[in-house]
């Protein structure tokens, strides 16, 4: 069973159906991809006791969400396993084998794998192909943007793009900043979260005159919030989402 959003998305794609008897209490928000089956799955939180009441052969969390939850299951004999943080592919092969290493699905792992590579190889192929390299920029509903070092970075490179954000010196996730939104220059706008993600006081990028700017003068593409809710199995959907629009953007130049 798994108790986060990002440890659904790994559990799904490893475990099948008859192997998970819960998913997070998020499964059936527009936040998660999971199918229509999982969404009937009973809910569950990062609380002992109500993880104990399922009697659970493993509990799944995301990267630093076990804490002393996980403390207290292992102590009860339950085991736990705890994704680790990751930015880039890399890390998502990387859990993918220790996660199918502590389900037992070792096989599945490496086959999630196999079709990971053989698509990130076709982006690859597709991106040498173009003669034309585009200035992406992501952003976010609250006006934040991604830098070096994330995984919508990784996104973009996969997909044959410049991120322009890290090119201009942002490193990690960068906080709302309208006066850098007004030095960035873009082909193609990447956003996500604006209509599938959780309101809050913070979404202004939709108003603010110098988001508005980036948002009216470049292309757009939205990616499904539940791509990546953090950078698991389905970040290469998102890479290749980014590719069409970029085989778009050059048809069009």
């Amino acid at each position: 069973m798994s108790a986060s959003l990002c440890a659904d998305s790994y559990l799904l794609a490893l475990q099948p159906r008859a192997g998970i008897a819960a998913l997070s209490w998020q499964v059936d928000q527009p936040v998660s991809a999971a199918p229509d089956w999982a969404r009937d799955l009973p809910r569950a939180w990062p609380d002992a006791e109500r993880l104990l009441a399922f009697d659970p052969g493993l509990v799944v969390f995301g990267a630093g969400e076990g804490g002393r939850v996980a403390a207290m299951l292992e102590r009860s004999g339950y085991p736990t396993f705890e994704l680790a943080w990751t930015e880039d592919f890399d890390g998502v092969r990387a859990n993918l084998l220790a996660l199918g290493a502590a389900l037992g699905r070792a096989d599945a792992a490496r086959a999630e794998i196999a079709d990971l590579d053989r698509r990130l190889a076709a982006l690859a192929q597709r991106a040498a192909a173009r003669d034309v390299v585009p200035r992406l920029v992501y952003l976010s509903a609250s006006g934040g943007s991604a830098g070096a070092g994330t995984y919508v970075d990784a996104a973009i490179t996969a997909a044959g793009g410049l991120n322009n954000a890290a090119q201009s010196g942002v490193v990690g996730w960068g906080r709302s900043d309208p006066e850098l939104a007004l030095t960035l220059e873009a082909d193609i706008i990447v956003t996500s979260y604006f209509t599938d993600g959780f309101a809050g006081t913070l979404n202004r990028a939709t108003r603010h005159a110098a988001y508005r700017r980036l948002l009216d003068q470049a292309g757009r593409v939205d990616i499904p919030s539940a791509d990546w809710p953090c950078a698991g199995p389905r970040l290469i959907d998102a890479a290749e989402a980014i590719a069409d629009a970029i085989d778009d953007w050059a048809a069009r130049s």
